[in-house]
C-alpha cells in the first residue's frame, strides 16, 4: 500500500503547486496590465495604445474562463447484478416459508398472497439467501455477507468492462437506505479493493428509490470541481435487515415487492475515458417535500404497536408522488426532447399512475413494467435495470436523450438527463437481460395489476 500512498500524496502536492502557480501568474498579469496603463498615462502617449494592455487583459480573462470551465461528465459504463438462481423465490415458496415462521397471522398471509399476485412480478424474482432460512437470518454478520454478494460481483464486472483499476477511483458513493453499518459500506469497498488513501468516500442513506439518481447528481457535482477524476456510484438495498415480521398491513407491502438487486456506475471527466463512454450527463435536478407532513409521513420506517420495525406505505403515497413529479419536471412538453424514460419501480400501481400523470405511452413505461415483472422492485438500482433493458432491446441510438427519474422517501424527486454519445453494440448478449430480452414485447408478457389501495 505504501506506493499507492506516495502516489496519492504526489498527486495532491502537484495540484496544490498548480493552484499556487495559477494565482501567481494571474497576479503578475494584473500587475503588468496596471503598470503598462500607468506608464502610458505618464508618458502621454497616443490614446489608441491604451487598447493594447486592455486587449491583453481581455484575452487573459477569456483564457482563464476557458481553463476554469468545468469539464463535461460522462457515464463510462454501468453493471447490474444478475442474482443466482438459488435465490429465486416463487410465490408458493414465499407464502409457505412465511407461514412456517409462526409470526404472521392468517390475515397477514392472505394479504401477502394477494399482494404478490397483484404486484406485477413474475415467479422469477430473487430474495437474498438470509431470507430463505426458517426463520430468516437477520443478524449483522448475515447482512455484511449480503453486502459482499451484492456489491463485489458488479464492481468486478465494471472494472473488467472499463479496464479501470481500483486505484483509479477518486470518488466513491454508496447508497443503501436502511442498513448503515460501522465501518460504513464505502469503507467495506475501500478495504476490499485496497483503494487509495485520499479517495473521497460517501454513504447515502434514507433516500429510498431516489438514492441512485441522487448519487449521480452528487458525483457529477463533485466531478465538476475535481478535474481529471473518476467516480464510482454503487446502488443497492440490504433486504435481510428490513424484513418485517409483524402484522400491520401497510408494513407488509415491502416484504412482497422489494427484491434483490444492485448496480455499479462509473463516471469520469477524463479525456481518455471519454472516448469509450456511453452517456454524457446533461443535467440533474433535485426537489423534495419533506417540509410537508403529508409527504414526510407517506412512506416512513417506524415501529408498530408491539415494537417491530417496518416500512409503512400510506394511502396518500400516489398523491404525494404526483406532487413530487410536478415539482421535478422543468420542461412542459418534455417528451418532444426525450426519447426514453426510466421510471421508479416502486410498484405496478405507481408505475401506471406515474405514466398516466406524465401522459406516457405503453411503450414509454414498458422498461419499468418489464423490470418490475422480471426482477421486482430493486429500490434505487431499478433505474439501471431499466436502462439495461433499453440497451438490450437496442432502442438507445447515438444522440438519444434518456431521462432517469428517481423518487423516494422524504419524499424526494431526482432527475438525471443523459445523452447517448456512442453506438452501442453487443448489449443484448450482456447484462441481466441476456437470457430473457426476447420474452418482453410492448403490451405482452407484462402483468397488468389492480391497485392495492383498497387492501391497505
Amino acid at each position: 500500500m505504501e506506493p499507492i500512498s506516495e502516489q496519492s500524496h504526489a498527486s495532491l502536492l502537484s495540484k496544490l503547486l498548480l493552484s499556487k502557480l495559477s494565482h501567481i501568474m494571474w497576479s503578475c498579469t494584473l500587475f503588468f496590465v496596471a503598470s503598462s496603463e500607468l506608464f502610458l498615462i505618464l508618458q502621454k502617449l497616443e490614446p489608441k495604445l491604451h487598447f493594447l494592455p486592455l486587449c491583453f487583459l481581455l484575452i487573459c480573462f477569456l483564457l482563464k474562463w476557458l481553463l476554469s470551465r468545468p469539464s463535461p461528465v460522462y457515464i463510462v459504463d454501468f453493471s447490474c447484478l444478475k442474482p443466482p438462481n438459488h435465490c429465486r423465490v416463487p410465490f408458493a415458496a414465499f407464502i409457505e416459508n412465511a407461514s412456517q415462521f409462526k409470526l404472521f397471522e392468517p390475515k397477514s398471509l392472505t394479504f401477502m398472497a394477494k399482494a404478490l399476485q397483484a404486484s406485477g412480478q413474475s415467479e422469477n424474482t430473487y430474495l437474498p439467501s438470509p431470507l430463505h432460512f426458517i426463520p430468516p437470518k437477520t443478524d449483522q454478520n448475515e447482512a455484511i455477507r449480503e453486502v459482499h454478494k451484492l456489491l463485489f460481483p458488479i464492481i468486478d464486472d465494471l472494472f473488467a468492462k472499463t479496464n479501470v483499476s481500483p486505484i483509479d477511483i477518486d470518488i466513491l458513493i454508496v447508497n443503501c437506505s436502511c442498513f448503515c453499518p460501522s465501518p460504513s459500506l464505502s469503507s467495506i469497498v475501500i478495504n476490499k479493493y485496497s483503494m487509495r488513501s485520499d479517495i473521497k468516500s460517501f454513504h447515502i442513506s434514507g433516500s429510498g428509490c431516489s438514492a441512485s439518481a441522487l448519487g449521480i447528481d452528487m458525483a457529477q457535482r463533485l466531478l465538476r470541481v475535481h478535474k481529471n477524476s473518476t467516480a464510482m456510484v454503487l446502488s443497492t438495498e440490504i433486504l435481510s435487515t428490513g424484513w418485517y415480521t409483524g402484522n400491520e398491513i401497510p408494513k407488509l407491502i415491502l416484504n412482497c415487492i422489494f427484491r434483490m438487486g444492485s448496480a455499479a456506475i462509473l463516471l469520469s471527466n477524463k479525456n481518455q475515458l471519454k472516448k469509450n463512454a456511453k452517456y454524457r450527463v446533461l443535467r440533474t435536478l433535485r426537489t423534495q417535500s419533506a417540509f410537508l407532513d403529508d409527504g414526510y409521513l407517506s412512506a416512513i420506517l417506524e415501529e408498530d404497536s408491539v415494537g417491530k420495525r417496518g416500512f409503512s406505505v400510506r394511502k396518500n403515497v400516489l398523491h404525494v408522488a404526483r406532487e413530487a413529479l410536478r415539482k421535478g419536471i422543468y420542461v412542459p412538453n418534455f417528451m418532444s426532447v426525450i426519447q426514453h424514460i426510466c421510471l421508479p419501480c416502486t410498484g405496478m400501481s405507481v408505475i401506471r399512475e406515474t405514466g398516466k400523470a406524465l401522459r406516457l405511452s405503453e411503450r414509454d413505461i414498458e422498461p419499468a413494467l418489464a423490470t418490475m415483472h422480471r426482477f421486482g422492485n430493486q429500490s434505487s438500482s431499478s433505474l439501471w435495470y431499466e436502462l439495461a433493458y433499453l440497451e438490450a432491446k437496442q432502442r438507445v441510438k447515438k444522440g438519444d436523450t434518456v431521462w432517469l427519474l428517481g423518487m423516494g422517501s422524504g419524499p424526494k424527486c431526482t432527475t438525471v438527463l443523459l445523452k447517448s454519445v456512442t453506438l452501442l453494440s453487443g448489449e443484448p448478449k450482456n447484462g441481466p437481460w441476456a437470457d430473457c430480452t426476447l420474452h418482453y414485447r410492448p403490451g405482452e408478457n407484462v402483468k397488468i395489476i389492480h391497485h392495492l389501495d383498497e387492501q391497505i
